[in-house]
């Protein structure tokens, strides 16, 4: 009955023999207003042993963040040059690609986990599930799939950071993302992750909102809750706009 009852508690001494992560970011809010010209994110935290103690004899571990924003639904089209001319030919949409996406590593990614490991936590921009809304033979999807990261790469709402986490005396760590200008607002979380041995020994999540604010704030909302008056005010301004220019244009 005593060893049924240590075999039984073994699976509970080996979870608790993991390590920790108690990770932190400089600013759970973030706010947009007309001034607004980018943020840096500082992530720092720390790594709990069991024991207090580092672990001898065993690998180094490193961390993984990776700091993402609201999916959306996002609509690739492939431009085609006929007859000396651009137009849109095909096109793929995909319906919860990452609007923002960033991973700052301890060490390239690719030499930390497996390509396996790589997709089920969506380690690196090669790896993102994308989820195309069509039934698209592979090769296209892939195509698709690269030119929508390379365009969200230019524009840096993606990128990719090896050598960007700072980890001291195997315990702190620290990394610096950049929010760029024109980043979507929405609720965004920052993963962390801990890995050894190409194991993800430990993971934990932090949340940061990001929000319009002022006036910026105020045409956002009116927008979403009086779609229809909204309107009618944005084509009011325009015919109102374009009759001044017309008549300080004549009198000039």
């Amino acid at each position: 009955m005593k060893r049924l009852l240590w075999l039984g508690f073994t699976p509970l001494l080996m979870a608790q023999a993991k390590p920790v992560l108690v990770p932190d970011v400089s600013q759970r809010n973030i706010e947009i207003a007309y001034s607004f010209t980018g943020a840096e994110l500082l992530l720092f935290g720390a790594i709990l042993y069991p024991g207090g103690r580092l672990p001898n004899g065993e690998k180094p571990t490193d961390v993984v963040i990776v700091v993402k924003g609201p999916v959306q639904s996002i609509l690739v089209r492939e431009k085609e040059k006929v007859a000396g001319i651009w137009v849109n030919a095909a096109r793929l949409r995909y319906k919860s690609a990452p609007s923002f996406y960033a991973i700052a590593s301890s060490r390239p990614i690719t030499r930390l986990v497996d390509d396996r490991t790589q997709a089920i936590y969506e380690l690196g921009l090669d790896s993102l599930q994308l989820s195309p809304a069509s039934s698209a033979p592979p090769m296209e999807q892939d195509r698709f799939a690269r030119g929508l990261v390379d365009l969200k790469r230019r524009s840096g709402l993606y990128y990719e950071a090896p050598h960007a986490v700072e980890i001291t005396d195997g315990v702190l760590y620290r990394a610096r993302v950049t929010i760029p200008a024109r980043v979507p607002v929405g609720r965004f979380t920052a993963e962390t992750f801990l890995i050894r041995d190409g194991r993800v020994l430990a993971a934990a999540t932090r949340e940061i909102d990001i929000r319009k604010s002022g006036f910026e704030r105020f045409v956002a909302r009116s927008a979403d809750n009086h779609a229809i008056l909204y309107g009618l005010i944005a084509v009011a301004l325009s015919v109102l706009f374009g009759w001044a220019a017309g008549w300080v244009a004549r009198r000039v």
